[in-house]
């Protein structure tokens, strides 16, 4: 059988008779927009996160643009983020006006170092967006601290580490707002696009509520210039089916990666991921570094073996961006781990056979 980096169909048919009893109820009721369901997952997912409040939107970038919204943030002000992420983390910043101010990197986590942020604060600052890549939370003890410190918000962009903890709390509830993707491929992902936001400010739930359906508080009532970014019921009831077997598949992730790091213990030249004690990931990515990197992709492709790049070009050096004046060498940490990273096949489903055939494939791959 052909090895799968993201394996759905073992996860389909281990919830198909609720999945199709939960479509068969959306088709039955007809509310395709905004339906029961939305509320349902709303309620399970902010008692999963241990929040207050949820909102169901469209994607991942939705989420973050209406945390930027709801926060009031305007033409010119400035967001604090990572140049090492996917693009929506600055393009939504870019969307509305706002300048991505970027800092520099962790080495070993990949995520904002904390360190740098405080040098990167003006008086146009108004928040900090951290991203927590590839399935680990970033340092919001020493975040919340500086934001706290200039009156700043914080957004989690948690797009790859819904189930994650720190310090014993779940990404989505470190932050004044939380933000995750239920594209097909994250920890809990739909069969289309969809994603959430998380806080337990009431007013900014409501607000973020409201934008979502065109800055409506009420039918034809806008009391805010929204968006269009609800999340349809139908993903609503595929995400409620899949929330029953989420922890455990939280749980099998992290074997599957406590595995991979037993077996490539024996390869040199690897760099494996480094979790904080205090954390948990969730693995959204299996990531490592190696030199050479294409090489070995293309090694490890010629032996069936399926990989990715996240990311191969900072945000700072893609062409989007470039009237932000960052240059090479800006950001030497985020662009060294550009050039080295390679994300492994990862699922809940991976078995031992599939990982030690990763891992001797990778062996080979390293020395072709």
């Amino acid at each position: 059988m052909k090895l799968e980096f993201i394996d759905l169909k073992q996860q389909q048919a281990l919830i198909k008779e609720q999945l199709d009893a939960n479509i068969a109820k959306v088709l039955s009721h007809g509310q395709y927009i905004m339906g029961p369901e939305i509320a349902q997952l709303e309620q399970r997912l902010a008692n999963y996160v241990e929040v207050e409040h949820c909102i169901g939107v469209a994607s991942g970038t939705d989420a973050l643009l209406l945390a930027l919204l709801a926060l009031d943030i305007k033409a010119g002000d400035e967001i604090v983020t990572t140049p090492f992420t996917f693009i929506s983390t600055a393009e939504v910043i870019a969307l509305i006006g706002a300048k991505p101010v970027f800092v520099d990197i962790e080495p070993d986590t990949y995520n904002i170092d904390p360190n740098s942020i405080e040098n990167a604060i003006t008086p146009k600052t108004k928040a900090i967006m951290p991203v927590s890549l590839y399935g680990q939370c970033a340092e919001f003890e020493a975040i919340n601290a500086i934001a706290k410190k200039y009156n700043l918000a914080v957004i989690e962009d948690a797009a790859q580490s819904f189930g994650a903890t720190y310090h014993g709390i779940k990404s989505c509830n470190l932050s004044t707002i939380g933000c995750t993707s239920f594209f097909p491929s994250k920890p809990l992902g739909g069969y289309g696009d969809g994603g959430a936001c998380f806080t337990n400010d009431s007013d900014l739930a409501k607000k973020m509520a409201s934008i979502r359906v065109h800055g409506q508080t009420k039918r034809y009532y806008h009391e805010f210039v929204g968006v269009n970014a609800r999340l349809d019921t139908l993903q609503a009831a595929i995400l409620l089916a899949k929330m029953d077997i989420f922890p455990t598949e939280v749980e099998q992730r992290i074997q599957v990666a406590n595995l991979y790091n037993q077996c490539l213990r024996t390869l040199t030249g690897v760099v494996t991921p480094i979790i904080r004690p205090y954390n948990i990931s969730v693995y959204g990515q299996f990531t490592i570094s190696v030199t050479h990197r294409d090489k070995v992709a293309e090694n490890l492709k010629a032996q069936g073996i399926p990989t990715a790049v996240h990311y191969p070009r900072s945000l700072h050096l893609q062409p989007a961006l470039a009237y932000l004046g960052y240059q090479q060498g800006a950001f030497p940490i985020a662009e060294q781990a550009a050039e080295h990273v390679l994300s492994l096949p990862m699922h809940p489903y991976m078995e031992k056979k599939d990982v030690e055939l990763v891992v001797s494939a990778l062996a080979e791959a390293l020395v072709s």
